[in-house]
C-alpha cells in the first residue's frame, strides 16, 4: 500500500470536490486541520497514516453538510477508501476516528478511544476556534442552517443530546457559548491545549466588543 499516493489522491479529491464550498468546510479547512493534526502527531506521536486518512475524511459525510450520512455507513468515505484500495482493516479504524470526531453537544459524551482519534478530534475543534473559528461560524449559520446573526431575545441553550443539538433554535452568537466556549476544555491533547489558549480568548474578546457594538456601548467611549 503506498500511503504516499492514497493521500495525495484523497487531497486531490477534495480539491475538486470542495473548493468552492461555502460554508467553512472547504478544501481549505480540510487543509488546515490536516496540518494542525500533524503538528500535534510530531508532538504526541501516534499514527501518522491513520491520523492523515481520517483528518482528511472527517467532513466528507458530516451531518452539517446536510444529508445525515456519517449517522448511516460513511458511505462516501467508504467508497473511496475501496476505490483506493485501502485494506479493510486500515478502513475500519479510520471510520472509528472519524465517529469521534465532532462535537455533538454539551451533555454528550465525546471522548476518544485513541491517540489517534485525540488528534484528529482536537485539530478539528482547534480551527474552530480563533478568527478563522469565527468566521466559520457565521459562514455556517448564513450557507446551511439560515439563523440571524444575533438575536436578544434567543438565548443559549444547554443540549442534553445530540438530536437537541442539531435541532436547537440559536443565532451565530448563540453558538458561540453552545459550541465554540466550550471546545478548549474539551481538548484532548496537551499541545492543543497550548494552541488552545490564544485562540479562545480572541474569541471572548470579540464576543465583548460585538455585544458592546450591538448595544451601542461603544460610543460611550467617544
Amino acid at each position: 500500500m503506498d500511503k504516499k499516493a492514497i493521500i495525495d489522491k484523497i487531497v486531490v479529491f477534495l480539491k475538486e470536490n470542495f473548493q468552492s464550498e461555502p460554508t467553512g468546510h472547504d478544501w481549505y479547512h480540510f487543509e488546515r486541520v490536516w496540518k494542525m493534526a500533524k503538528f500535534l502527531q510530531s508532538k504526541e506521536r501516534g499514527n501518522l497514516f491513520l491520523i492523515e486518512l481520517a483528518t482528511l475524511l472527517h467532513d466528507l459525510d458530516d451531518w452539517k453538510l446536510g444529508d445525515d450520512q456519517n449517522e448511516k455507513d460513511k458511505s462516501r468515505t467508504k467508497k473511496l477508501l475501496d476505490e483506493l484500495s485501502v485494506d479493510k482493516s486500515t478502513q475500519e479504524k479510520v471510520i472509528q476516528i472519524i465517529k469521534q470526531v465532532s462535537f455533538k453537544g454539551e451533555g454528550e459524551d465525546d471522548q476518544v478511544d485513541s491517540v489517534e482519534a485525540a488528534i484528529v478530534q482536537d485539530a478539528d475543534r482547534l480551527d474552530a476556534i480563533g478568527a478563522i473559528g469565527i468566521g466559520r461560524v457565521f459562514a455556517v449559520g448564513a450557507g446551511i442552517r439560515n439563523r440571524p446573526i444575533h438575536d436578544p431575545e434567543i438565548k443559549p441553550e444547554k443540549n442534553k443530546n445530540f438530536k437537541e443539538f442539531k435541532k436547537v433554535k440559536e443565532t451565530s452568537i448563540s453558538h458561540f457559548h453552545e459550541k465554540v466556549l466550550l471546545l478548549k476544555n474539551r481538548l484532548n491533547t496537551k499541545t492543543a491545549k497550548k494552541v488552545a489558549e490564544s485562540r479562545h480568548r480572541f474569541v471572548e474578546e470579540f464576543l465583548k466588543q460585538f455585544l458592546k457594538e450591538w448595544d451601542l456601548k461603544d460610543l460611550d467611549e467617544i
